[in-house]
């Protein structure tokens, strides 16, 4: 489990770095993409399937929403050529399959580790009801509330409930950082 979850943190890191210094916003995006798509098998690692859903959930927003603005702002970027002609020959530009290669790559290995860690979780239909049930029991008292979600979601789940807040304040971080947009002061 540590060895997988040290793969995926470098992952990350890769491809944190690559969209912080990418040329095109383009190759940012996916870098970003990259780095929401391993922190959800990171989740998935770690055993907790709820902030997974949440993370791959804001990830495939936020990844549309930035691709589509992308592709509506500019159409410089999609009028590269895929080959470079020097002196009337044609060749293969290595930049683009640097980035093909790198999106296969980081593809395969995503996969991988979704499949290896989805297959330690319990089936669809089978429910665990360990937690639930203390909670039931004894969850009004232990907690001090008289309304038992809001007693398990900030006392029992408080950490849970802190990681999908900062899973949505990271997206929209990230979001920010990739449009490079600027605030303005009022």
């Amino acid at each position: 489990m540590e060895t997988t979850l040290i793969v995926i943190l470098i992952l990350m890191i890769a491809g944190a770095l690559h969209a912080l210094h990418a040329r095109d916003l383009l190759s940012a995006i996916v870098s970003y993409a990259v780095v929401g798509y391993s922190l959800v098998v990171g989740f998935l690692v770690l055993k907790a399937p709820d902030l997974a859903i949440v993370q791959i959930v804001v990830e495939t927003i936020a990844l549309i929403i930035m691709v589509s603005v992308l592709i509506i702002s500019t159409r410089e970027d999609l009028a590269k050529r895929d080959t470079i002609i020097i002196k009337g020959q044609s060749y293969i530009n290595v930049r683009n399959l640097a980035y093909i290669f790198f999106a296969v790559v980081a593809g395969f290995f995503l996969v991988y580790f979704f499949n290896m860690v989805s297959s330690g979780l319990e089936p669809l239909g089978v429910h665990e009801t360990r937690m639930a049930t203390e909670y039931i029991k004894n969850g009004v008292e232990g907690t001090g509330s008289v309304n038992l979600v809001t007693g398990v979601l900030l006392d029992y789940r408080g950490f849970d409930t802190l990681g999908e807040a900062t899973i949505l304040f990271t997206a929209v971080m990230g979001i920010l950082a990739i449009l490079r947009l600027k605030t303005h002061k009022i």
